[in-house]
Parts: C-alpha cells; sequence; structure tokens
C-alpha cells in the first residue's frame, strides 16, 4: 500500500510542476513539460506493479523490462535489421516511390484520377491480416514478403496525398504558367510540385506508421528466425513478457524517429507554408 501511495504523491507532484511549466514561455519549458510527464507515467508504473504485486504475466514493471533490454541488446538488434532495416525501410521506399511515380502518370487522366482514388481507398481499407498470408505465399517467409506487405500498405495513401497535391493549384496559377510558354513538364517542376509537398510529406508521415506496422504483423504469419513479430509471437508463448515489451520499445522509438526525420525534412522543405510558420 506504501507504493501505490507513493504513486499517488508522485503524479500530485509531477501535476503541480507541469501546470506552472506549462504557463512559461521557452524552450526549456517545451522540453520539460513531456520529459517530466513521462518520467512520472514510469515511476507511476514502476510503484504500482511492485506495490499490488502485479504479476510480471501479467505486466512487467518497467526495470525489468530495462534489465532485459540491456541483456537482449544482441537479439534486438537482429530483429530490429531483419523488420525496420529489410522489411519496413525497404517496403517504404518502394511503395512510395512507386506512387509519386503512378501519381504522376496518371495526372493528366481525369478518367484514371477519378476512378482510381476510390479504388485507392477501397485498397488501403483491406485488412492486413487478409494481405499478409497472400504476400507470404508469394514471396516467401525472408524479409521480401514483409516488404511487399509494406508496399500494399504505403502505396495508396500515398498515391491518394500526390494525386490531391498535384490539384492543389489555382487554375490561374496554372494559366499563368501557360502565359509564359511553359510546357507541362516546366509546370509540374516549379508550380505544381511544389505546392504538391505539403500533401506529398503528409502521406510520408502517414506511411511512415503503416510501414512499421505492416512489417511486424506480417512476420506473424510466416518468418526466418528472427524479426520483432516472430520474438513477440514466440516470446508470448513462452511467457516471457519483459522480452515482449523490450520489442516494443524498440518500434516505438524506431517509429518515433522515423517520424521525427519526416517532419524535419518537411519542415526544411515546406518552409514557406503556413503551416510551418511560428
Amino acid at each position: 500500500m506504501t507504493h501505490v501511495l507513493a504513486a499517488i504523491a508522485v503524479w500530485l507532484l509531477a501535476w503541480w510542476l507541469n501546470t506552472r511549466l506549462a504557463r512559461r514561455e521557452g524552450r526549456v519549458a517545451r522540453w520539460l513539460v513531456p520529459l517530466i510527464f513521462g518520467a512520472t507515467i514510469l515511476v507511476m508504473w514502476e510503484l504500482v506493479v511492485r506495490g499490488l504485486e502485479v504479476s510480471p504475466v501479467i505486466l512487467p514493471a518497467p526495470t525489468a523490462i530495462a534489465e532485459r533490454f540491456m541483456a537482449s541488446l544482441d537479439t534486438l538488434w537482429i530483429d530490429f535489421r531483419q523488420t525496420v532495416v529489410k522489411g519496413a525501410l525497404s517496403g517504404y521506399v518502394m511503395g512510395c516511390g512507386a506512387a509519386l511515380v503512378v501519381a504522376v502518370l496518371i495526372d493528366r487522366s481525369p478518367f484514371l484520377t477519378r476512378g482510381l482514388l476510390p479504388v485507392g481507398n477501397f485498397v488501403a481499407a483491406l485488412p492486413i491480416i487478409g494481405i499478409a498470408p497472400i504476400m507470404v505465399m508469394w514471396f516467401g517467409f525472408d524479409w521480401q514478403s514483409k516488404a511487399a506487405v509494406v508496399v500494399v500498405m504505403v502505396f495508396f495513401p500515398m498515391l491518394v496525398n500526390t494525386v490531391a497535391g498535384l490539384n492543389a493549384t489555382d487554375p490561374m496559377q496554372r494559366d499563368l504558367m501557360r502565359t509564359y510558354g511553359a510546357s507541362y513538364w516546366q509546370t509540374l517542376v516549379k508550380l505544381r510540385l511544389p505546392a504538391a509537398m505539403p500533401f506529398i510529406f503528409n502521406g510520408l508521415k502517414i506511411s511512415t506508421t503503416l510501414a512499421l506496422i505492416g512489417a511486424i504483423v506480417a512476420e506473424f504469419f510466416g518468418s526466418p528466425i528472427r524479426g520483432m513479430g516472430f520474438r513477440i509471437s514466440t516470446s508470448v508463448g513462452q511467457l516471457a513478457m519483459d522480452l515482449v515489451w523490450a520489442e516494443i520499445v524498440v518500434a516505438a522509438l524506431a517509429g518515433s524517429f522515423f517520424y521525427g526525420i519526416m517532419v524535419l525534412l518537411e519542415k526544411r522543405v515546406t518552409f514557406w507554408h503556413p503551416s510551418q510558420r511560428g
């Protein structure tokens, strides 16, 4: 009971501190508030698990997860390379790159533009648990089938956003380019693609999460003896929940880092857009 009371006291103290920091301006306050909030959650988690004597099978303590994390660095690194580098990143590059090329190709066809968007929304809604076994049967058990699942998951969200972005310019702006004698490709490169960049980066950011989820879930349906999805499914069967949580931590860190890279790139490329001001 002492641990539970300590958890309540920690929460009240952190709440009092954060409410005062949140009223202040400046970069230090903006960084301190989420750090204190996150640290408070971890401390409360540790105290409640110890105070209520929760079984490690149900919910391991953060210190137990950290201990298992440090003891399994080699295994986690092998799984990271298999799932994130080979499966997710390769599928992300292929899927997003193909979507950009296809969006530019169909841009001059109103029939394809109007007909493809409903199909894209339909395919984007397909459940991954239905696609993944098919891709494993087509491309084998190694990372190629996971990359194929990622391509299917990221292609249409990226395509829909790019097509919408290419139509973001006003007819008056396009008419002005024509009066200057600009060709289609000159108008595309100098006017329409820059105007489409906020939409393109929106698709790229959405796809970072989809790529990681697709690569991990696809490993549940067939994988060599490595990879985050394989490790999570086998560790659950062995009741090694601390290793499961360690894999979740790696996936969360990788996803946050991947998304953060896209946000930084967006700020550099679309610095002129009103959404990047302030």
